[in-house]
């Protein structure tokens, strides 16, 4: 299923269908971009920023196959591709805009909320999305996390049983080799009060053929553990995603989405409700859709905070509860996520509350006696 624009590799190298080899074959640098596209000036000047020490470029070869090499609109190419608008600065914008480095408890150790902790076992990904919360650190070229090295933030979660979830992540925990990562699970899971994991990954998306009968056996040992992933838009619902998938529910996996609201990619109606029931029917819930953080250079791919209400006003109703996420914006500063939503409340009175449903009709609620 796996077209590539790039020319192949001899006739002895690894099939395109061996994660390994989708790694060593990502494109890194500005030539091997203009193999894959038709660049722009705009495209060509953010490349050329990134190979010079910039936020990293890297584009899989199957992730570029999703993309059009001609089109610069298109919303896989937008996600990936650098632009030059990278280096322009916008009010709001942050390096760290989840307050990420004040609330580190010990190396590679966040915690934001009382029960539950980032734990950073990388600063490698498959591929560099342009609006990375972590543009900052992701990419720095410090690689996989040893075990050594995350030995002071597993005794802090030892010493602090209040925390009972990890999520692991990075970059993308699955850009380690298999036995790296189930070695750091494996510790995670000897501490008592941590009871749920959680693995932060966009492999199904951008590299699903890492999802392969290894990692799928190691992880199912390991329940509970939840794993959130990252589609953005329908065309990311490739056969190949869905199988990976459909590998790790298969697995009694619980598999979760993230979806990024990203202007010109997907802050459409139509393209969230293709998107959220193509995920439904893959059997990944659709959790958040997240209003992108403020990291800094990405004011070009975010939207007014107003948008993403508009278009839940739009989804409301339409879809079902189990195809519809919930809009939430991770505030500046590490203060935590809030929900959003349009208004329901139009008035609160003495024994009543009148919501508008998605129809627009108003109704009364009644309070109980009491």
């Amino acid at each position: 299923m796996i077209e590539l624009h790039a020319s192949p590799p001899g006739p002895d190298a690894p099939a395109p269908h061996d994660w390994r080899w989708q790694l060593r074959h990502a494109a890194r640098t500005v030539a091997e971009l203009e193999r894959l596209f038709e660049l722009t000036d705009d495209e060509r000047q953010g490349a050329l920023a990134a190979e010079r020490g910039g936020f990293p470029l890297a584009i899989t070869p199957y992730y570029a196959s999703l993309a059009s090499p001609s089109d610069p609109a298109c919303p896989i190419r937008r996600q990936v591709v650098p632009r030059a608008l990278e280096a322009t600065t916008v009010p709001g914008d942050l390096a760290d805009p989840l307050g990420e480095e004040a609330h580190t408890v010990a190396p590679e150790l966040i915690r934001r909320y009382p029960d539950r902790a980032l734990l950073l076992v990388t600063d490698h990904c498959a591929v560099f999305c342009r609006f990375c919360t972590r543009s900052r650190t992701v990419g720095s070229g410090a690689g996989a996390r040893s075990l050594e090295r995350l030995e002071p933030a597993l005794r802090w979660l030892r010493e602090h049983p209040e925390v009972r979830e990890v999520i692991v992540s990075g970059g993308d925990p699955l850009a380690l080799a298999t036995p790296r990562l189930l070695a750091v699970l494996e510790r995670l899971r000897e501490i008592p009060s941590v009871e749920v994991l959680r693995l932060a990954t966009r492999a199904p998306v951008v590299l699903p053929m890492r999802v392969d009968d290894e990692l799928v056996a190691g992880l199912r040992r390991l329940h509970p553990l939840w794993v959130m992933t990252h589609f953005n838009h329908p065309r990311e619902l490739t056969p190949e995603s869905v199988a990976a998938c459909a590998r790790l529910a298969d697995a009694g996996l619980p598999v979760m989405n993230q979806t990024v609201l990203l202007r010109g990619i997907n802050d459409d109606a139509a393209v969230l409700a293709e998107l959220f029931r193509g995920l439904v029917r893959a059997r990944v819930r659709p959790y958040y859709l997240l209003h992108a953080d403020v990291v800094r250079g990405t004011g070009h791919l975010r939207t007014p905070l107003a948008r993403g209400i508009e278009l839940m006003r739009e989804l409301q109703g339409r879809l079902s509860g189990l195809a519809l996420p919930r809009l939430v914006c991770d505030t500046p500063g590490g203060y935590g996520k809030v929900p959003l939503g349009p208004e329901v409340v139009v008035q609160r009175g003495p024994g009543s509350t009148t919501l508008r449903t998605w129809r627009g009709v108003d109704v009364e609620v009644i309070d109980p006696p009491t």
